[in-house]
């Protein structure tokens, strides 16, 4: 195998979408999955450019916690940076998030998103029957009186493989796409998530048959109430002992863009990963 090139690491300066608050989501079964690591290609090249790295530590008074929610002290305090350590230059990517690395496809292709999931289905083919999956969509946010516009990125995250999809500038949306949301042996964990799951339906008459709000679950597997009105950076520090930054400027950036920025795709990257991350974290400890 080819030794990798030094690495050269581009941090994220700031990003994610904020959800309104839903109705009690469906029960969530007990499933156990332990996400397998990706053998990452050497890649072709790594970025040339270097954002400022914007990871800062946590005001033990209180900055960062969420307004009425007491969330723990971990046992090991930890900054999160999110990273891309290498750029392939074909649309994919190894974003680094905390102690892991992601293999990020981003694409607008419908023949690519087919190959990545028909390459999820082989690497995971002995749990298909209990896979949990990260599950997250960007929109351009609402500016004056103008609505909410359609969902501009989906992201699709299982282990450390994360997909990217540019589904509003995609050359076709795959049935396959379709039927991978649509199979109810998948657990679909999200915050927020049926929000997102009915802009998929209103959007793209895309059916996700069995989604599962993080913030629900934790609330019931932690006894923790008030977790259910955390968002995923609160999940994130309960449940994983790190502390996400959310840029907000990457939040409300323009998600319809043909061309992602680095922090776009580190951001859409992040929030997908954590979602699977806490989802499987959380089912592990139901069990």
């Amino acid at each position: 195998m080819v030794a990798d090139p030094p690495l050269q690491k581009v941090t994220l300066g700031s990003t994610v979408h904020g959800s309104a608050l839903l109705e009690d989501g469906p029960n969530p079964l007990p499933s156990h999955l332990s996400p397998s690591p990706s053998l990452l290609p050497s890649p072709k090249r790594t970025p040339t450019c270097r954002l400022s790295p914007s990871s800062r530590r946590l005001d033990r008074s209180g900055r960062g916690r969420e307004e009425g929610l007491n969330l723990k002290t971990p046992k090991a305090e930890r900054d999160l940076s999110t990273s891309i350590v290498n750029d392939f230059g074909d649309g994919t990517y190894t974003v680094a998030f905390d102690e892991d690395k992601i293999y990020t496809t981003v694409t607008d292709s419908g023949e690519e998103v087919e190959e990545w999931l028909d390459e999820i289905v082989r690497i995971h083919h002995r749990r298909l029957d209990h896979l949990i999956v990260g599950l997250d969509v960007e929109w351009n946010p609402a500016s004056g009186f103008c609505a909410l516009g359609p969902v501009a990125v989906l992201q699709i995250c299982v282990g450390r493989r994360c997909l990217v999809f540019q589904i509003i500038h995609a050359d076709y949306v795959p049935d396959q796409l379709g039927d991978f949301l649509g199979d109810g042996r998948f657990t679909f964990v999200g915050v927020g998530i049926h929000d997102d799951v009915d802009k998929l339906r209103e959007h793209y008459d895309l059916e996700v048959e069995n989604a599962v709000d993080l913030r629900y679950l934790a609330a019931q597997t932690i006894g923790k109430p008030a977790l259910r009105s955390t968002g995923l950076q609160g999940l994130v520090w309960e449940v994983m002992d790190v502390w996400m930054e959310k840029p907000h400027h990457v939040r409300v950036s323009a998600w319809d863009s043909r061309q992602l920025t680095l922090d776009q795709v580190m951001y859409a990257c992040a929030d997908a990963f954590a979602s699977f991350e806490v989802g499987r974290s959380l089912y592990d400890d139901y069990e």
